[in-house]
């Protein structure tokens, strides 16, 4: 049985404001349940013991010295933009809201 319904993918592609034909809505719930299946899979592997890692290689992360510098002022930050309103940046709605 499918984890994800092909209405599943008609919500999320709404919310994504995304427009995809029955075709199109069909292939990718197929093809999303897939991935969740494989995904799934993964968790069933035996791994006790196993040294949790991100890399397959042993690597040292370097982390820089977490030091405080001096940046811009909201004045300084603010001082060419084209509208500034309440210390922020003014940018048109894209979403008509």
């Amino acid at each position: 049985m499918p984890e994800i319904s092909r209405e599943e993918v008609a919500h999320l592609a709404k919310l994504s404001r995304l427009a995809l034909s029955d075709e199109e809505l069909d292939i990718y719930a197929e093809q999303i349940d897939s991935i969740v299946a494989n995904v799934s899979a993964v968790g069933k592997v035996a791994a006790e013991g196993v040294k949790p890692m991100s890399h397959p290689h042993d690597i040292e992360t370097r982390m820089r010295p977490d030091v405080v510098e001096k940046t811009l002022t909201a004045e300084q930050a603010l001082d060419q933009a084209p509208e500034a309103a309440e210390q922020r940046f003014v940018v048109p709605q894209i979403l008509g809201e």
